[in-house]
Formats: structure tokens, C-alpha cells, sequence
């Protein structure tokens, strides 16, 4: 049931409604999103992956989706009756062309190149002619199989039409948010309308759908870009249906899929952990904390701060990663693939850390940033950010993973999504075109509107030319050299003449953390873990200089993690490191190596990582004589003590086929 409440956060009316969600409106948040394209970054880090994303990932995802590879687009002209032919690709994958047309508007929103937006909106026509009259559109089930004839509407919830419809809403929100223009929006209202005619009131066999539950997100931005609250409705129906279905198989729903697997088993409210599929499970709690910044409902935030609490603190890996099994099975005993297992059950070769849900683990901390406004949450950001989803690209923009292992031997046996490298294309296309929509959107997370001020998230070169709660106009300048230097420099460059806040994120991992305005230490409180504030009257050509000591440090998994008992982690910043077979002897195993617990890592570059990361060099300890044994006596290993280096995590199988690892035993000196 939906809450009504008169509650707002003082001025939110006046915030600005083109944001990455349009929170502007709701009642239930404390920080609110600057529009799309405010920030920009100038340099450094991220202006160099946004620019390769504008020059090469989207356009070369494009040619993929639209030629006879992909194929995506062709599904499309097919089910318009432009061209004869039948369905390609994945269940899901109309969802997976939506992706990328929202990556190319986040692309336009900077560069403003009418060659884009021609290129959409002749896309966006093709996409109307395929749209059924009633306003129902899904290729897969539009365009006749030889084989089975043609599928019916809703048979299966694996057909995924659902996860197609929630990005089909998302993107063409975003798309107007942009453009200002409805073509495409037409399409995704006429397909909620229908939405809320299928599923309102709710057919007994249909109570079941929402599998992969990206649709909860689309209507919630239905319901803000239009008002109409049956959207917002129907989101919070699809919430409250789980768990009352059961864990029994249907014709729409098969045993592989049930209970625990696609979070049915529980209801949400009353849910203990996070359990099943990891990013079925991370769009369901994204879209539920999307309902709660409308509705307010205690109970709906305190089952989404356990999930979070859930996932963060007991199933999460190091490099912000989710999902710990490819199969598996539930503390309930049901079956489950590509997701959550027990607590602190961690296995490192075999981690699947699904692109994609690691992603979704950014968007689910990105919504509690908003609701909650603490730092925590943006910490999380980052983390999967700089590691565990820029691994799911390569250095040119051009190869992707869909697995992210946390260690990769030559005898690894390869699933049908995983790879001994970057794949140029990967028939479950979902991950790519999710990565390259983060890359292409990700200075949109950089900053928030506060009630008087705002909040720096992301560090990283950019200027913001946005507008305060309040309308007021605000410009401010960062330069940084983040991640590889922690010396980040702010520039008020337009401001108002009253008292507003300054907040800045201090990482949990910035030990030592100082700050100055003007040149001058402030009597001001910064905290690792924490927003400092900093509140005043500020003028055109204040500075703040905040320093974020980038200290190496080595990291060690809790006690209940047993594949990390011994054994530690490198960890800079927010970086992750690893160690590469490259940079070993020949013929040397990653399993060979040892790291000595009074390791001196220095910084330094290696001329093949091409994105000018910062790499470690320190001498590491090389077991000579491993056994292959099963089991062996324990004898005094002989070790050769070698140079070598770690490389961001993120950027290992750069350099041709590598073993890899994250974790390594410790020698204790």
C-alpha cells in the first residue's frame, strides 16, 4: 500500500528535474541529483575513459547491435515488418539495445553531436512500427520461431519480457530528460499504460512475473516524469507479490527458477539476507529503494539497509564484486546460478562476479546515497568503480568479460560466459552495454544536491555548472590526478552570497585525510568514513585543497573467509591490485608466489597499460619446489626471492593470456 505523507525535504520542489533519477519531488531523500550532463570531466581518470567510451565503446557497440553480430537492431526491424527474418540473441535482448541507446544519450548530453541524437531517432522510429498496437513490445515473443512457432505473451517469466520493458522505460526517460523530445517516450508511456492494464488488477497466473525486475525501476521514473501514480503503483505490486507465490514450479515458472533463486521465497519486508541471482536481486532492491523515496514506508528501508548490510559486509568481494557461485544453492536449499551463497563463503577461481551485478551493487548503493545521504554508500560506488567493473572491459574499449574471478589459473575450465580473455562479443550480451551506460554516466554520481550546499561523491578532474536546491547558481572547478594522487584542488567559481555546505567525501580507507580552504587548516572534523562540511560564505576563487593520503596497504578477509586465511590483499586508495603471471619468471605459476608480510611496494607505470595506470614494485617470494601431490609432508620450502610488479586490478589481461590473482599466502617476516 502506498503512503501518502506531506513530508519533503525543505526546498525540493525546486530541484532540478533532468536528473539520473528525478528525485526532485520526493519526499523520502536527503540528497538530490544535479541534471544530466551538470558535471563534466575535464581530465585525469575518468575524462580519459569517458572520452574512449565516446569515441569507441559506444560507436563500436553500435556497429555490433546493429549488424548481423549483435543483430539486436535487425529483431526490431523484423518485428516491424521492415525486413524478414527471425529472432537473434538472447531472451533479453531487446533490453540489452535500450542499454546502449541510453549509453549513446548519456554521450550526447556532453558532446551535443546531432549525429547522434539522427542516429536514435531514426532507431526510436523503427522501435514505434514494432510496438504493438495495444502497446505490448518484446521481439522475442513478437517475431514467429520455425521451430516453436510463435511464443505467447507471458508464458514463461525467463522470456524476460519484464527486464526488456524496465529498460525500455528507463532509457526513454533519460532520453527526454536529455532531448527534450517524446518519440521515444510515446512509446515507453503507451507500454506502461499497457503494463498497468495487464497487471492491474492481477491475473492469478501473471502474479509471478518479474523475474529480472528492471520494470520496478522504469515505472518508478514513470511515475515522476508523468505523475501518474498507477505507475508507482504497479512498481510497489510487483514488490509485494514476492513471497506469497510459493517455491512450487508453474508452466510460468520452472523448477531451475523458483524460491530463493529469483528472491520469491521471502518477502522482502520480512527478509533475513541477500539470496539468489545476484542481479535479479540488486535490480529488485534498486527499484524497492526507488518506491521508498516516495512512499516513506520504515518497514521497506529497514529490509533494503539489511540487504545492504547483507551484501556489503557478508557477500561482497574485495573489488565491490557480487555474486560468489556460477550454481549453487540458498541457506534455504534451493537452487541458485550466478548469484548469492552463505556468509563469507568467498571461493576466489571459481567467483563468478557477473559484470552486471557488480554494477547493479554501484546502482543499489547509489539509490541509499540518496535516501540516507552517508558516505558509506558512495564509498561502495567507488569501490566497484575503479575494480570490479572496469574489469569487465579492456584498455581499448572493445573486448569484454562477463565473469570477474578473483583468481585465474591456465587450468581453469572455462564456462559458457566465462573466458581465458576479453571476449569481442559475448552472445549474453547484458554486461557490455550495462558497463558502457556506467562509463558513459558515471559524472553524473560525482556530485549532490544537499539541502544548502552539496555533496562531492567522486573525486576526479571536472567542472559542475549546475543549480542548488534553491535555484541558485552554482560553478565550482576540481582538479585531482585521483586515484593515482590523492590531492584533490576545488574552485568556487560561481556561488550565491548566503552560508552554504561544502560536503566532501573522506574514504574510509583516507587514514590521515587533512583539508584547507584558501590555504588555511580549518577547525573542521575529517573523518575516514565521513562527509566533512564544510559551511560558509563563500566567493568566486575560494579554494578547498583536500589530501587523501594514498598509503599501500595490505588487507586481510575476515577470520570466517577461508580462502583468504593466510593470505592478503594490495590495496591502494581505491585501487585493488593483483598480480599477473607477466610479470613473473617464466614458467612461473601465480599459485608459486608468496608475498612477504614486510613487502615494500613502490608506485611506478608499465608502458603496456595504456590508460597511464599506476603500478607497485617489490620483490615477491617464489616457492621453487611445490608438490603435485594430493597431499604431501610439510618440508622447509627453498625460495627465490624476484622483482616484480601488481597492476590494478581492474586492468589485468591486457597483456596477453595471464594467469591472475587478488589473494596471496602470506610469508610472515
Amino acid at each position: 500500500m502506498i503512503m501518502m505523507s506531506t513530508l519533503a525535504v525543505c526546498g525540493s520542489v525546486l530541484a532540478q528535474q533532468q536528473g539520473l533519477l528525478n528525485t526532485a519531488d520526493s519526499p523520502y531523500i536527503a540528497f538530490h541529483n544535479p541534471d544530466i550532463g551538470d558535471c563534466q570531466w575535464t581530465d585525469g581518470f575518468w575524462a580519459d575513459k569517458f572520452k574512449l567510451c565516446e569515441e569507441v565503446m559506444v560507436p563500436h557497440m553500435g556497429e555490433i547491435l546493429k549488424g548481423d553480430v549483435g543483430f539486436a537492431y535487425d529483431n526490431f526491424k523484423i518485428a516491424a515488418g521492415l525486413k524478414e527474418g527471425k529472432h537473434q540473441g538472447m531472451n533479453w535482448h531487446d533490453g540489452d539495445f535500450y542499454k546502449w541507446m541510453e549509453a549513446a544519450t548519456y554521450v550526447y548530453s556532453i558532446n551535443k553531436d546531432p549525429e547522434i541524437l539522427k542516429e536514435l531517432d531514426e532507431i526510436i522510429g523503427v522501435i514505434a512500427k514494432a510496438q504493438c498496437d495495444d502497446g505490448y513490445l518484446s521481439t522475442q515473443t513478437q517475431i514467429p520461431d520455425i521451430k516453436r512457432g510463435k511464443q505467447e505473451r507471458w508464458a514463461n517469466r525467463q522470456l524476460h519480457e519484464m527486464y526488456n520493458s524496465g529498460h525500455l522505460l528507463t532509457a526513454a526517460c533519460i532520453h527526454k530528460r536529455v532531448t527534450g523530445q517524446d518519440n521515444f517516450f510515446k512509446i515507453a508511456k503507451k507500454h506502461a499504460d499497457f503494463l498497468v492494464k495487464t497487471f492491474m488488477p492481477c491475473p492469478e497466473h501473471l502474479k509471478r512475473f518479474g523475474f529480472n525486475q528492471t520494470q520496478i525501476m522504469g515505472l518508478v521514473e514513470m511515475y515522476r516524469e508523468t505523475g501518474n501514480k498507477k505507475y508507482l503503483q504497479l512498481a510497489e505490486d510487483f514488490v509485494n507479490r514476492r513471497g506469497k507465490s510459493g517455491a512450487e514450479p508453474a508452466p510460468e515458472a520452472t523448477y531451475k527458477f523458483i524460491g530463493d533463486m529469483v528472491q520469491e521465497r521471502t518477502p522482502l519486508r520480512k527478509a533475513k539476507e541477500a539470496a539468489g541471482h545476484s542481479v535479479l536481486a540488486l535490480y529488485y532492491y534498486a527499484g524497492a529503494a526507488d518506491i521508498y523515496a516516495e512512499t516513506g514506508e520504515q518497514a521497506l528501508i529497514d529490509a533494503l539497509d539489511r540487504m545492504w548490510d547483507s551484501v556489503v559486509n557478508h557477500k561482497m568481494y574485495i573489488t565491490g564484486a557480487c555474486g560468489q557461485t556460477h550454481h549453487g544453492v540458498s541457506s534455504k536449499v534451493d537452487m541458485i546460478h550466478e548469484g548469492f551463497i552463505g556468509d563469507y563463503m568467498m571461493p576466489n577461481a571459481t567467483a563468478y562476479n557477473e559484470t552486471c551485478a557488480n554494477i547493479c551493487n554501484a546502482m543499489f548503493s547509489y539509490r541509499l546515497l540518496g535516501i540516507h545521504g552517508e558516505s558509506k554508500y558512495a564509498d561502495i560506488m567507488e569501490l566497484v568503480l575503479y575494480n570490479s567493473a572496469l574489469s569487465g572491459i579492456d584498455q581499448e574499449g572493445t573486448h569484454y568479460f562477463y565473469t570477474n574471478p578473483l583468481r585465474r589459473t591456465c587450468d581453469k575450465k572455462m564456462g559458457i560466459t566465462d573466458y581465458e580473455n576479453r571476449a569481442d562479443y559475448i552472445p549474453c550480451f547484458c554486461c557490455p552495454p550495462n558497463l558502457v551506460r556506467t562509463i558513459a554516466k558515471v559524472s553524473n554520481w560525482a556530485y549532490s544536491l544537499t539541502p544548502n550546499g552539496v555533496a562531492v561523491n567522486l573525486y576526479g578532474g571536472n567542472r559542475l555548472d549546475t543549480e542548488m536546491i534553491d535555484g541558485s547558481a552554482l560553478k565550482l572547478k576540481q582538479e585531482s590526478g585521483y586515484p593515482w594522487d590523492g590531492a584533490v584542488r576545488i574552485t568556487v567559481e560561481q556561488c550565491k552570497a548566503d552560508e552554504f555546505d561544502l560536503m566532501l567525501r573522506i574514504p574510509q580507507w583516507a587514514e590521515g585525510a587533512s583539508l584547507k580552504v584558501n590555504g588555511k587548516k580549518m577547525d573542521i572534523a575529517v573523518v575516514p568514513g565521513t562527509y566533512a562540511v564544510v559551511s560558509r560564505h563563500w566567493k568566486s576563487g575560494d579554494t578547498v585543497a583536500l589530501d587523501l593520503p594514498l598509503e599501500v596497504k595490505l588487507m586481510t578477509g575476515h577470520p570466517l573467509i577461508e580462502e583468504t586465511r593466510n593470505q592478503a590483499a594490495i590495496k591502494r586508495g581505491p585501487v585493488v591490485y593483483c598480480m599477473e603471471t607477466p610479470d613473473l619468471p617464466e614458467n612461473t605459476s601465480i599459485l608459486d608466489v608468496y608475498l612477504p608480510s614486510d613487502i615494500k611496494l613502490k608506485p611506478a607505470t608499465d608502458k603496456q597499460l595504456i590508460d597511464g595506470a599506476t603500478t607497485l614494485k617489490g620483490k615477491v617470494l617464489i616457492h621453487k619446489s611445490q608438490t603435485q601431490q594430493m597431499y604431501s609432508s610439510l618440508d622447509q620450502p627453498a625460495w627465490d626471492k624476484v622483482d616484480s610488479q601488481f597492476v590494478p586490478y581492474y586492468a589485468w589481461s591486457n597483456r596477453g593470456t595471464a594467469e591472475m590473482t587478488v589473494w596471496l599466502p602470506i610469508v610472515w617476516k
